[in-house]
């Protein structure tokens, strides 16, 4: 009995460890998809979304430089000027555009279209990296033909959600208001307005952003092969642009004041737990279809 019980706990074990990535890649999901209804209702709110991101990379930045430092102090290989330009348009690429684009985007229609619209970017970067000759097509391969299917059912599936529009499904009363938003300002029309076609031009240059920011993020992965250390220097890269973006487009300094409300939830929210579960080279396609069944 003993004997198969320690069989069964061995089992479970072995499962739980080969599931890693799997539960990883979920559980990155789930939080991704959280964090896309934080965006709606932070741009509901009225916060400025350039100054969100600016929280929420110094956030991440002062989380991650210190975990970087002490666990991979020994592995780190010499920092050159190709790595640190790199780091740079990664931070400008993933952070100032993609990022950006991607908030305004929300704002201006909703975190479920947005994360419909993210279907592009695993189809943009294969795309991008078989033109750059960094992957190859190998149609008649099983990989190869998978990607290609996968590619064109996230395009197809992405412009079916962009011009089919259905009947709304209420389940509950809308417009809650759980974490004492700013009344005076609590329109979203009132600094994002709502404007779909452009929400959707929005849409697809961040996709094409994020696609970009991937392409050079796998050329320095193997350049810099440090997980923590390589999204610490990125990080810290998208802080300083970010902050510099913010302080040259908001002059307003009561927009960088932050309460007990959903503006400091949302940027402790993306700055520490977000970049945490984000932890990872690339975004396996799988993840994008979960995240928009949990914004749903």
């Amino acid at each position: 009995m003993k004997l198969r019980n320690r069989r069964s706990c061995k089992r479970l074990c072995t499962l739980l460890n080969e599931s890693k990535p799997v539960l990883g890649m979920v559980l990155a999901s789930i939080v991704g998809a959280v964090l896309n209804i934080l965006y709606k209702l932070i741009a509901i709110d009225g916060m400025n979304i350039r100054i969100f991101i600016a929280y929420r990379l110094i956030i991440a930045t002062a989380f991650l430089v210190p975990l970087a430092y002490v666990v991979e102090r020994n592995k780190r290989p010499k920092l050159t000027w190709i790595i640190l330009l790199q780091a740079f348009m990664c931070g400008l690429f993933g952070v100032i555009l993609s990022l950006n684009l991607v908030m305004e985007s929300i704002a201006m229609v909703s975190a479920t279209f947005s994360a419909a619209m993210s279907n592009l970017v695993p189809a943009i970067t294969f795309i991008m990296a078989v033109c750059l000759r960094m992957e190859k097509l190998a149609i008649k391969t099983v990989p190869g033909a998978s990607k290609v299917v996968g590619s064109l059912v996230g395009i197809g599936g992405a412009m079916v959600f962009t011009l089919y529009k259905g009947a709304m499904i209420q389940i509950w009363p809308s417009h809650p208001d759980p974490f004492h938003m700013n009344k005076s300002i609590s329109s979203s029309h009132a600094n994002h307005p709502s404007n779909p076609a452009l929400g959707s031009i929005l849409a697809v240059i961040g996709c094409f952003c994020g696609a970009t920011w991937y392409i050079i993020q796998g050329k320095m992965s193997k350049t810099y092969p440090c997980v923590l250390s390589c999204t610490a220097l990125v990080s810290a890269m998208g802080t300083i642009q970010s902050v510099i973006l913010a302080l040259c487009t908001e002059r307003d300094w009561s927009q960088w004041k932050l309460g007990w409300n959903i503006r400091l939830l949302g940027v402790a929210y993306a700055g520490f737990l977000r970049k945490l579960a984000g932890l990872r080279p690339t975004a396996p396609m799988p993840q994008q279809a979960i995240c928009l069944v949990g914004v749903s």
